[in-house]
Order: C-alpha cells, then sequence, then structure tokens
C-alpha cells in the first residue's frame, strides 16, 4: 500500500522508538537477573567464550569435528542450566529477548518491502489522521435516512429519501468492496445532505482494510499543491507527493477553493494522472456539472462525466433541520 511519506515517517519513529524501548528493558532485566543470580553472568560469559576457543585450537592445528562437537556439547550444557536458574528464579519471560518484530527484527522491511509490523503503524498513523478529520463519531450505521422526505418530489419524480438510500447503499458497498479497481465516484448536490459525512465513512472503512486513504478539502489540497509549486520547499513537495500515491484520493467541497488558473490546471493534472495509473477517487462538489465545465472547463468536465460515477445527494440541508429541533 502506498502511504504518504508523512504516514511512513510518523510510523517509523514509532517502531524505532518501540524498538528502542524493547532493547532497553531487556538490558534493564539482563542487569537485574546478574544481581540476582551472579551464576548467570559467568555462564553468559563462558557461552560467548566456548565456541570462540573451539575455532581458534582448529586454526591452532587441532581435530575441527572433535573440537566443534566438545564446544557444542559445553555449550548445551551451560544453556540447559541457565535455562533452570531462570525456571526456578524468575517469572516467565523475564528475559525473553526475542526483537519487537521476529520478522523484519525491528527494522520494519523485509528486503525492499514493508514488514507487516510496519505496515500496521501506517495504518494506525493513517486512522489518526482520518479520526482527527471526522472527530471520531461518522460511521454508515449512523446515517440517517429519515432526515431526507419520504414523499414524492415532483422535481425528482422519486422520493429523496429513496434517492438517498440507494446512494447510502452505494457508498457501503463502494466502501467494504474497495479494491484498486473500483473506480470513481462523484458526489454532487447541495450543501448539507450528507457529502462529507459518507466521504468521511468511505475513508475510515477503506483504510480498516488496509489501503492506504488522503482525504483533503479542495481548499487544503491546492493550498498543499500551491506551496510545493511556488514555495520550493522540500517538505511541501514531499507533502504533495501524497495525492497521487494514495491508493484512495478523496477531494471534499470542489468549487469552495478560489478559482484561478493555477488550481484549474493543479486539478485537471490530479484528475488525469490518477486516472492514468487508474487510482481510485472521489470527488465531492455543491457544483453541478455544468457549473464544472464553467468554472473548470470542458477537459475537466469531460473526465468526471466519463470517468466517474455520479452520486446524487437530494433532499433538504440536514443542519438546518438539525436547528429547527
Amino acid at each position: 500500500m502506498a502511504y504518504s511519506a508523512e504516514v511512513v515517517r510518523k510510523a517509523r519513529l514509532r517502531l524505532a522508538q518501540a524498538k528502542d524501548d524493547r532493547e532497553r528493558e531487556n538490558r534493564e532485566h539482563l542487569e537485574q537477573a546478574y544481581q540476582v543470580a551472579p551464576r548467570l553472568k559467568e555462564i553468559d560469559r563462558q557461552l560467548r567464550m566456548t565456541m570462540a576457543k573451539a575455532a581458534q585450537a582448529v586454526f591452532a592445528g587441532g581435530d575441527a569435528q572433535e573440537l566443534m562437537a566438545a564446544a557444542r556439547e559445553e555449550n548445551q550444557e551451560l544453556q540447559r542450566e541457565r535455562q533452570w536458574i531462570l525456571d526456578t528464579t524468575f517469572e516467565e519471560g523475564f528475559l525473553d529477548e526475542t526483537p519487537i518484530c521476529q520478522v523484519c527484527g525491528g527494522s520494519g522491511y523485509v528486503g525492499s518491502s514493508m514488514c507487516e509490523c510496519l505496515q500496521e503503524l501506517c495504518r494506525q498513523e493513517q486512522r489518526k489522521q482520518l479520526t482527527f478529520l471526522s472527530a471520531g463519531r461518522e460511521s454508515f450505521e449512523q446515517f440517517r435516512l429519515d432526515y431526507y422526505p419520504s414523499q414524492v418530489d415532483p422535481r425528482l419524480g422519486i422520493a429523496p429519501r429513496a434517492v438517498m438510500e440507494k446512494t447510502m447503499k452505494t457508498c457501503r458497498k463502494y466502501a467494504y468492496s474497495f479494491n484498486l479497481k473500483s473506480g470513481n465516484l462523484l458526489f454532487s448536490g447541495n450543501t448539507g445532505l450528507g457529502k462529507t459525512f459518507l466521504s468521511v465513512c468511505i475513508a475510515r472503512t477503506v483504510s480498516d482494510l488496509g489501503y492506504s486513504v488522503v482525504y483533503e478539502s479542495a481548499v487544503h489540497a491546492f493550498s498543499c499543491l500551491e506551496r510545493a509549486r511556488f514555495e520550493a520547499s522540500g517538505e511541501d513537495r514531499i507533502a504533495a507527493t501524497k495525492y497521487n500515491a494514495c491508493d484512495l484520493l478523496i477531494i471534499d467541497d470542489l468549487g469552495t477553493e478560489i478559482a484561478g488558473q493555477f488550481v484549474t490546471s493543479a486539478l485537471y493534472s490530479l484528475v488525469n494522472d490518477r486516472l492514468l495509473e487508474n487510482k481510485p477517487t472521489i470527488i465531492s462538489t455543491n457544483l453541478t456539472v455544468d457549473e464544472i465545465s464553467s468554472r473548470y472547463g470542458p477537459q475537466i468536465s469531460s473526465r468526471l462525466r466519463g470517468s466517474y460515477r455520479r452520486v446524487a445527494f437530494v433532499g433538504e440541508d440536514i443542519r438546518l433541520l438539525k436547528n429547527r429541533g
């Protein structure tokens, strides 16, 4: 999974800290054990010496097979005595010196591949970002259809609640069956109809499945991309790479940013690059497709029309309904 540089950096720092903590704890326990049972220290010293002595004897012209066999026998006897002292003197696991991860030893990588231990920390760091964004409350189970009118809307020819029930099912299915071929969604509808709510639900669910997710408001995303383009900061450029690197990109509230040539160019690059790489993207907006064309140009509108599945949000502003009590 392609996690952002910032997520990986934080995850690696946590793994390194956990590795250091484990090694420090092991050293402290060993020193305590030596104080309680001084014989342990002598045994450990002898264990380090047995094989070295055998090797020296071989180089001096001794019988290699006989000397190594004797060294192994001495080593095994010392190991048995050591284990007996541990079993009779200390609680189980007191001198457990296994690394923080038995697969990678705590490095986070097996060859050039990220180890599962580091992947899990990346997932946790990503969840922190999503939880901070959404205050940790949104879930599909909390999506309330009773806020949407059950009477047929003459303009739609159907009840808003029926439309939103289909929308919720679409979002839920997309989230729980997500893969790198899931395609793109365009959430379209007026403000206050649940676009952000369901976007966050998808983000959290897809993240929990182990995929890398970047969720940004359009204002924040274009601000980040603009800094990376014009301020020439290495940190800003690295931060901007997350938009193309992630498995799922969610851009919320497209159209709330200040329009301009840079925004149009950046949006085109973002949409086009992810389409070329077949990476799923979700864009939510209060704009109609015609308004998108007028604001950003026909090239972007054409790509959204042709490569994004439109998901309709209809009804009355839920925030206003809540305020009315």
